[in-house]
């Protein structure tokens, strides 16, 4: 029951856990071996619905965001095109049209 395990592949259940070297679950009763982890797994983006995120993707902000310096928020369903994920306070950043080049959280996008 740590959110350092994985969810079930079965039936994507989060309270999984560690019997033996074998991960389990108590929900579905699957039962899988641990994946190897590399380091191109550990950084994973995923969006306000749980998409995962790649770079050049486009996506879509889905709520007003006010800016700081700028007279107007960047509004609701404003099209982003091309994003560059980063390991940072932030996660994506990205080049809105009318505002120029920012960082952006993933909670605030989702996947176009």
């Amino acid at each position: 029951m740590s959110d350092t395990l994985p969810q079930c592949p079965s039936c994507s259940g989060v309270y999984t856990y560690d019997l033996e070297g074998l991960l389990n679950c108590p929900e579905c009763g699957h039962v899988w071996s641990k994946p190897e982890v590399s380091s191109d797994d550990a950084f994973v983006v995923r969006d306000s619905v749980g998409n995962i995120l790649g770079d050049g993707d486009t996506v879509v902000v889905i709520k007003d965001l006010k800016v700081k310096g700028a007279s107007a928020p960047v509004k609701i369903g404003t099209k982003i095109k091309g994003i560059r994920l980063v390991n940072a306070d932030h996660d994506i950043d990205c080049t809105i049209p009318g505002f120029g080049k920012m960082g952006l959280k993933s909670e605030f996008v989702k996947k176009a």
